[in-house]
């Protein structure tokens, strides 16, 4: 049996694609109140900052945390970079949009053990609660 190179290179890209699609995280998104992204991501902000960072988090000290509230995008977020290393690709971004606020986190890290509580703690502080 003879496989025409036109079916193999089909056969390639979908099994390339099927690839690529897998390595994705799928963004959860969730509405929180009637607040504005700024508002929600203020908050969260300042938890991870608090809780991830300045506690000396294990879980979380190999990343850097760069802030980028200020979004004329209207997409305020913050990134999780690799501590130290010139690579400046985001690990992990959060980021809100609209009003009411939707959340979202995505990134390589959304793949790791740790995105549970990536996703619990996000939800939490964008309730107001401020607990770690």
């Amino acid at each position: 049996m003879q496989i025409s190179y036109r079916t193999m290179t089909a056969i390639s890209l979908v099994a390339l694609g099927t690839a690529l699609a897998s390595c994705q995280s799928k963004p959860p998104v969730k509405a929180v109140s009637n607040a504005s992204a700024l508002d929600v991501m203020e908050k969260v902000a300042v938890g991870a900052n608090r809780c991830w960072f300045r506690s000396g988090d294990p879980a979380f000290k190999s990343y850097a945390f760069a802030p980028e509230l200020t979004s004329f995008s209207g997409r305020p977020r913050f990134l999780l970079t690799r501590k130290g290393s010139s690579d400046i690709r985001p690990l992990l971004v959060v980021q809100a949009e609209g009003r009411p606020a939707k959340l979202s986190t995505f990134g390589p890290l959304m793949s790791e053990p740790v995105s549970g509580r990536v996703n619990a703690d996000v939800q939490r502080w964008a309730a107001g609660n401020t607990n770690c």
